[in-house]
């Protein structure tokens, strides 16, 4: 039987066995947002993108890596004029993602990985993350999951343009789309796409998004593998008496 990836579907014994045997070396905890995405993708996008990053690097590095989904909702004040744009106020976002990796750490992880699928969630996670390192003293990352992707890999791939960071990811433009189409059609509103007066998400196509995940999912999980290594250690702030 393959080891589970997801921790909430672990008992509390089989997590207890598996972290003490040592088996368990990183945690990869997603945090997103749920906001209007024009008027063909789903409201879920960011969340359901960045949990397919981390299912996909998970899988990849199982039986050593587990994600723990338990932050949907992130910073979206400013698509609030959409109605059904779920936010919190920056202060009780990181409030929570605090509380968050604090259960980590006492889990037991030395290596957690905030894997980010949402733009505005960045500015309070970097302006913050020095008192993070320093509340914490545990290697832990923040990053947002498209940040491995190159100004090569935009001019490649999209048909829309490849200019850094603008065209990625994009709101629900063709890299968002593309993944959409790739790895959860179902949320891709075809008529909406087809019919809106931006032709720039129609540009989009799934063998795009396929090829998009395959580099992403490689990456982060080589970006994991070097944190599990001691080859990507944040710098953790001292205490000065």
């Amino acid at each position: 039987m393959e080891a589970e990836i997801y921790l909430n579907k672990l008992t509390r014994r089989e997590f207890r066995q598996r972290m003490d045997s040592g088996q368990l070396q990183c945690c990869i905890l997603p945090v997103a947002a749920v906001e209007q995405h024009l008027e063909h993708l789903a409201m879920e996008h960011d969340w359901r993108s960045v949990n397919e990053v981390a299912r996909r690097v998970a899988l990849r590095l199982r039986p050593r890596v587990v994600v723990a989904q338990a932050l949907m909702v992130g910073v979206s004040e400013h698509h609030m004029i959409h109605r059904g744009t779920l936010t919190l106020r920056p202060g009780t976002f990181l409030s929570v993602l605090d509380d968050l990796l604090d259960s980590l750490v006492r889990a037991g992880f030395d290596h957690i990985l905030v894997l980010n699928g949402h733009g505005g969630n960045i500015a309070p996670c970097w302006n913050n993350w020095d008192q993070v390192l320093r509340q914490h003293q545990r290697n832990i990352h923040f990053l947002p999951y498209w940040n491995v992707l190159t100004d090569d890999d935009a001019r490649e791939l999209l048909r829309s343009g490849h200019r850094l960071p603008e065209d990625l990811p994009g709101h629900a433009q063709e890299f968002e789309t593309a993944v959409a189409l790739a790895a959860f059609a179902e949320n891709v509103r075809r008529d909406a796409l087809r019919d809106q007066p931006d032709p720039t998400p129609a540009m989009a196509t799934a063998e795009t998004g396929r090829e998009f995940l395959r580099r992403i999912e490689e990456r982060v999980a080589q970006y994991v593998e070097e944190m599990i290594a001691g080859l990507r250690v944040a710098p953790v702030p001292v205490y000065h008496p």
